[in-house]
């Protein structure tokens, strides 16, 4: 009997998620598991999700946009998810629901050398992954300012985490204003500027690009982005996004296994991928 585990999205064919963990499973022998991508349009989320458990032989599953906070009602979530307000891993034998976006970004900010203590962060987002990192970098005691194409949508979502999580130090801005203030790292959550859409940038055009900057990008499909490339013209230093989705990738893979994940066989896997999908 093989084991299933897999991502859910929609769509999720640009995903090399799959190419990380069977890589993981197959070097610690774990012949009986086996990871695959599962689009779900956001109107069967449900319905999808019961037969994925009880008939798909799914162990369980991690999340992607634009289902992390739809499948909240349809798991029991942990006080991390709760206080986030999405999920992103799923474990059907309990039916319990986490976010490891937050522990994948955190622990990448630290392998990077970054300490977010109090540093002032822009926040480019407010969707799930936006959401994990205001929390995670709020937590960390850094001063958060979010920007959003809908400012009301970026509002609403700081509200949320204000009365779940009781995050503090955090405001909401339009960009031409919170680009003339200090600003020590950005966070882009936005999927802005990914494959296949590489000449798009989240950055608005007419927007002077702050100078000398670290700029975090959560895509990671394509390896530089057009955000990336604005950075490094103004003298910034970047990080691309495959560090924190191996990170969040392995947290999930020891939820669903209980064994250590092997890092540096996940990263060359997911970096293998990236070569292989942009030929």
């Amino acid at each position: 009997m093989v084991n299933k585990v897999g991502l859910i999205g929609w769509p999720v064919e640009h995903s090399i998620s799959p190419n990380m963990h069977n890589a993981a499973f197959w070097a610690l022998g774990m012949t009986d598991w086996s990871y695959e991508l599962v689009p779900i349009p956001p109107d069967i989320v449900g319905k999808s999700l019961r037969t994925l458990r009880d008939e798909g032989g799914f162990v369980g599953v991690n999340v992607t946009v634009p289902l992390k906070q739809s499948v909240m009602p349809y798991v029991k979530p942990d006080e991390r998810a709760r206080a986030i307000g999405a999920v992103n891993t799923i474990d059907f034998r309990d039916g319990s629901g986490t976010n490891t976006d937050v522990m994948g970004f955190l622990d990448d900010l630290k392998a990077n050398g970054i300490n977010p203590a109090g540093m002032n962060v822009l926040v480019l987002g407010a969707g799930g992954a936006a959401r994990a990192a205001i929390y995670g970098l709020a937590r960390s005691s850094a001063k958060v300012t979010v920007v959003n194409r809908t400012i009301d949508r970026a509002r609403e979502m700081v509200t949320e985490l204000v009365a779940t999580a009781g995050i503090q130090n955090v405001t909401v801005e339009m960009l031409d204003d919170a680009a003339e203030q200090p600003i020590d790292l950005i966070v882009n959550c936005t999927s802005v500027g990914m494959w296949p859409n590489v000449e798009e940038s989240p950055w608005i055009s007419g927007v002077p690009f702050p100078r000398g900057i670290t700029l975090y990008e959560m895509v990671y499909r394509p390896e530089s982005t057009m955000l990336m490339h604005q950075a490094i013209s103004r003298g910034g230093h970047v990080i691309g996004g495959l560090g924190m989705l191996v990170r969040q990738g392995a947290a999930a893979f020891e939820l669903w296994t209980g064994k250590a994940a092997p890092l540096d066989v996940m990263f060359e896997a997911a970096r293998q991928a990236l070569v292989a999908k942009s030929k």
